[in-house]
């Protein structure tokens, strides 16, 4: 895990039990580890770094809302000068100016309003834009056992709703704020302009406002930074729920799941309910400023009159300019609202925008040109690796791949063989040791990536068929895609699409079965042409009559390359240069399958096993027989 901060701004969140108990509203589950968040004055710096490039369009928006805030103020004194006009009983004529001036007024504010709202939105829409940008390059990068750590549901909740929570106030409440905090100097600037002493009595409501601002900005900041939390948890149950259906209807979970669902949902409902009577005492408050301040001006404006400083025009202009406030002054309060939300989900999406870019891998990756001698070297020396401190999955693991060598990983359930893969793959660090791929060239342009990584979880993409496949070489031709697809015997199945390689698949298109999806992410091996190929059981999710197919197109997508192929079948691990045999996070046994057997250790037992579910007959052929006995690993 980083060492940056897991928990909101506001403070250190306690684990809370499972259930999501009222007392503990808003705190994660024992276990969870959340993402980083960003504090305030952090938070402030990056909205000024992403603004920093773009002031010029910063400066002319705000400076076209003051011209439109300067233009409206002049409403007020010329209803004060009609008043002044009837007051005086002078001709009706005399109203005439003044009429057409509040036209040319309202046409120009409108003008100028619009075109500021414009400049201003196209600011927060630009820099909204950017931290997207950045935010998702930092989360495709961050590591797996971070994400892991938090849950899906963490790094959903701010893919989905703290963007949009963010992007919903650039969009509406950027602009409105940034009009209302305007309005509210320019306007106590005029009643100054009015006479010095409507501008003291419109200051009687601040101390009320700005209690209220604080008093709410003190209970909204953390009330909403554990309302981001609930609802990310909130979202992990259900994605856990949902992901796992088939187990927990197998083994009649569906109550105990379906409570939890509903505790989580209970907690988010009810930090959500706290905010709406928080929302609702904000209101009262306001309304008291109101009154008061409106009351001190009326009075203000009745003594003045009365001793002759001012006209009954400028005391009408005065009470006008502090009924104007109460728009802006309500929305900019209100608008904290939206802003203290924004400002928790920002904080959020900082944090993991802020995340420091991966430090090249450990591995150490030497590339040579290409030479005739196909594949890479991998070295892996001296590995320990713990997911968790204290608790070692791999102890000092030391493994060579030569060259063009085909090496299978089996054992026991637990062992440690995909932890093993993914740390060649590159996908999890090793706590200690290292690992060294040396390769004859990545790729004929040689610049490809050294080690490629196929698992039995592979992901289809929404779209053509010939997009998903492009994934692996952005460039690659049509001949070529049905170059890769006959590798893998997957032409004649692509071809027979309603549309081809132009069919759209995935979420929402035509579905493919799973070996269909298997032989897609060969076909993507092929295309990426890795000179180091790890397989971990990518044919297990074939049934038994597409495993030997799988096995086949497994087979073809890996010749010529270095592959570590962590055995689903044992068949795959009796056909490989050598097998490796891995118990409790060590390497025990090292050999091909005929010295495996003969030295009746770990693998000879679970070839034994395996074999013995077959009659003699069959199993003479045993290195090139379909089989439907698996040995798998967690």
């Amino acid at each position: 895990m980083s060492d940056s901060p897991s928990t909101p701004p506001t403070g250190p969140t306690g684990a809370a039990p499972d259930d999501g108990s009222a007392r503990d509203f808003g705190s994660e589950p024992a276990g969870r580890e959340l993402l980083p968040t960003a504090t305030p004055a952090r938070t402030r710096a990056a909205v000024r770094e992403l603004v920093r490039p773009r002031r010029g369009l910063a400066v002319a928006g705000f400076a076209t809302m003051i011209a439109a805030t300067g233009v409206g103020l002049l409403v007020q004194p010329l209803l004060g000068r009609i008043v002044d006009i009837v007051a005086d009983h002078r001709p009706p004529g005399d109203i005439t100016l003044p009429v057409v001036l509040l036209v040319l007024v309202a046409l120009a504010q409108g003008a100028a309003t619009a075109l500021g709202l414009s400049l201003v939105s196209r600011l927060g829409e630009t820099v909204l834009a950017r931290l997207r940008e950045r935010f998702v390059e930092k989360a495709l990068r961050l590591p797996l056992e971070q994400v892991e750590k938090a849950g899906a549901g963490d790094l959903t909740a701010r893919v989905t709703r703290d963007v949009s929570v963010v992007g919903e106030a650039v969009r509406e409440a950027l602009p409105e704020l940034a009009r209302s905090v305007l309005a509210i100097a320019l306007t106590l600037a005029a009643m100054a302009a009015l006479d010095w002493r409507f501008f003291l009595a419109a200051l009687i409501a601040v101390p009320v406002q700005a209690s209220t601002a604080r008093w709410y900005v003190r209970n909204a900041v953390p009330l909403y930074a554990r309302q981001r939390i609930a609802t990310g948890s909130q979202q992990q149950q259900l994605l856990d729920t949902i992901a796992g259906a088939g187990t927990v209807r197998a083994f009649r979970l569906e109550e105990e799941h379906t409570g939890r669902v509903t505790r989580r949902s209970s907690a988010a409902v009810e930090l959500t309910l706290r905010g709406v009577r928080l929302v609702l005492d904000f209101y009262n408050r306001l309304h008291i400023a109101e009154y008061a301040g409106l009351a001190a001006v009326l009075v203000t404006g009745f003594l003045l009159v009365r001793g002759g400083s001012v006209s009954i025009g400028t005391a009408t202009a005065a009470a006008l300019y502090f009924h104007s406030l109460f728009t802006p002054v309500n929305a900019a309060l209100v608008l904290l609202d939206d802003a203290q939300s924004a400002t928790a989900a920002l904080a959020r999406l900082v944090g993991v925008a802020d995340q420091p870019s991966p430090e090249p891998e450990k591995q150490a990756h030497e590339s040579r040109p290409r030479t005739a001698e196909a594949g890479g070297t991998v070295t892996v020396t001296g590995i320990h690796h713990a997911y968790e401190p204290g608790r070692p999955v791999l102890h000092d693991v030391g493994l060579t791949l030569r060259a063009g060598e085909r090496v299978a990983l089996v054992g026991p359930s637990g062992a440690g063989k995909t932890t093993l893969a993914k740390l060649i793959a590159g996908v999890h660090r090793p706590t200690a040791g290292s690992v060294r791929v040396t390769t004859n060239g990545a790729g004929e342009s040689g610049d490809g990536v050294p080690v490629a990584l196929v698992t039995q979880e592979t992901h289809v993409f929404a779209g053509p068929l010939a997009d998903d496949l492009r994934l692996a070489r952005a460039d690659a031709t049509d001949d070529e895609l049905r170059k890769a697809l006959t590798a893998v015997d997957a032409l004649d199945w692509a071809e027979a699409l309603p549309e081809g390689l132009d069919t759209v698949v995935g979420e929402g298109g035509h579905r493919l079965t799973s070996a269909q999806v298997q032989q897609l992410a060969l076909a993507r091996l092929v295309l990426a042409d890795p000179p180091v190929a790890v397989l971990d059981e990518a044919t297990a999710e074939a049934g038994s009559t597409g495993a030997r197919l799988l096995e086949q197109a497994a087979d073809r997508a890996v010749d010529g390359r270095t592959a570590l192929v962590v055995a689903h079948r044992l068949t795959q691990a009796a056909t490989a240069d050598r097998i490796v045999v891995m118990d409790g996070g060590r390497i025990v046994e090292s050999g091909t399958h005929d010295e495996l057997c003969a030295a009746a250790g770990i693998y000879a037992s679970l070839w034994e096993a395996w074999s013995g579910t077959r009659t003699t007959a069959d199993e003479t052929p045993t290195h090139h027989r379909p089989d439907t006995t698996t040995v798998k690993d967690h």
